[in-house]
């Protein structure tokens, strides 16, 4: 797996452990629907920190929180 797939998993991870839906997320963090959808498909091979941080600070979690998931520890060398 490499980054921005992981990445991908952890905001829809947060999401069903809260509850919500994607629209919703957009919502609460200010990021528009079409950035988050973005992020978890094929489109963006590089989700920005500054829209990650603005889903942290939507879901009241910090960026340290975000990336401490087993998600990150493995991920595929990104330099080829």
């Amino acid at each position: 797996m490499n980054a921005k797939e992981a990445v991908a998993k952890r905001i829809i991870e947060l999401c069903e452990e809260r509850g919500i839906a994607i629209n919703a997320l957009a919502n609460i963090s200010g990021v528009s629907p079409s950035t988050i959808y973005s992020m978890l498909n094929k489109k963006s091979q590089n989700p920005g920190v500054v829209s990650i941080k603005k889903i942290c600070d939507g879901l009241d979690i910090s960026l340290r929180y975000f990336f401490d998931s087993d998600l990150f520890d493995d991920l595929e060398q990104e330099i080829k």
